[in-house]
């Protein structure tokens, strides 16, 4: 019989009572000046509860790594304390969630750095916006990491994974993809770094594996997954190379001998089928030799969702969008209803409004 997302998964110990994977979502609800979650937060993300297994919208690991207003942060301990809240929350409901560790380099402003110019990699700009509390500004140029700021920021991302557990989460995921920080050192648009973490797919990637290497020294790693989007093109300052696709491979057979909880692997968000450069069938090509847990994200239905755990090409699919306006998505899978449709205006607003307001199918059919 075809394995289905209804299934239950055994996540290095963590039992998930099914394959469905909520997301990581910026929401921009921790609207306070300590960028702490709050009730609100917890509110949200325990009705969604039923997931098989929940991925924070991406927390911030220090002042550096912020690159957006409103978003929740893991490096203080009134940030701890707000996440205990959330933690607490899922595991009341019988639910399991990770916390997504992450650093936005240059994608940020001098608005948001005390009016220093953004880390990266390189003295690049990504020509991307971001929104400030003046509304929506253009990135600037980086100004390239020192030696002493990547060894600061991979210690930045161990003490966020301290305080991750120490805030009762089940486990945390290292973001790097959608042209953020650690997708910034892996390509060569980005990255133009002549010393031991720019060059050769050993030296891009390097910040990558000791970073893991840092993590496993106060943490289990089976308890930790990373993210990768390895087919980004020609959007979120990310262009794919001649040694991309050479490069996520090493990443890939390097990280089997990690015993990571997954890899978080996204399909193309969009049409590469006539960029050679980049993976057309990003989970397909990955499970030919990464021997882990996959799960893979972007665009799935509950029918291709099944289609991709039959075929063994994933072992978890993530769903994002459709968990927004569906706390109970899991039931309405479960019993083909209709799904509610999301409102984009309130995707990044402040409040309850289109955040925690969704009703659940019983809640509706108790108001006909």
């Amino acid at each position: 019989m075809s394995k289905t997302i209804f299934e239950p998964y055994n996540l290095n110990g963590l039992q998930l009572r099914n394959r469905i994977v909520m997301a990581p979502m910026t929401r921009s609800r921790a609207d306070n000046e300590g960028n702490v979650a709050t009730e609100l937060i917890a509110e949200y993300y325990r009705q969604r509860a039923s997931a098989g297994l929940i991925i924070t919208e991406g927390t911030f690991i220090s002042p550096e790594a912020v690159g957006y207003i409103n978003v929740p942060a893991i490096y203080s301990k009134d940030q701890i304390e707000g996440w205990k809240l959330t933690t607490q929350a899922v595991h009341q409901e019988g639910g399991s969630i990770f916390a997504q560790l992450w650093h936005t380099g240059a994608i940020s402003h001098p608005d948001l750095q005390n009016g220093n110019k953004p880390l990266g990699p390189s003295a690049v700009n990504p020509n991307q916006q971001v929104f400030t509390f003046e509304g929506f500004k253009d990135t600037v140029e980086a100004q390239a990491m020192t030696i002493a700021d990547i060894k600061r920021t991979i210690n930045d991302f161990k003490q966020a994974a301290i305080n991750a557990f120490e805030a009762g989460f089940d486990g945390v995921e290292i973001h790097s993809a959608n042209g953020f920080l650690l997708q910034q050192f892996l390509h060569k648009n980005s990255n133009h770094r002549t010393d031991e973490y720019g060059g050769s797919i050993e030296n891009r990637t390097r910040i990558i594996f000791e970073i893991l290497d840092e993590l496993k020294t106060v943490i289990d790693l089976s308890k930790a997954g990373i993210r990768f989007n390895p087919s980004v093109h020609g959007i979120m300052g990310i262009e794919a190379d001649d040694e991309t696709i050479a490069l996520y491979n090493y990443i890939a057979n390097r990280l089997n001998d990690y015993n990571l909880a997954y890899i978080h692997l996204t399909e193309p968000f969009t049409d590469v089928s006539n960029v050679s450069l980049a993976i057309q069938n990003v989970a397909k090509h990955f499970r030919g030799f990464y021997k882990g847990t996959i799960i893979t994200n972007v665009r799935y239905t509950k029918e291709t969702a099944n289609k991709v755990i039959a075929s063994g090409d994933a072992n978890l699919v993530a769903f994002g969008v459709p968990f927004i306006a569906n706390p109970d998505l899991v039931e309405r899978f479960k019993t083909d209803a209709v799904l509610n449709a999301p409102d984009p205006n309130t995707f990044y607003t402040s409040g309850e409004k289109g955040y925690t307001d969704y009703p659940k199918m019983t809640e509706v059919s108790n108001s006909i």
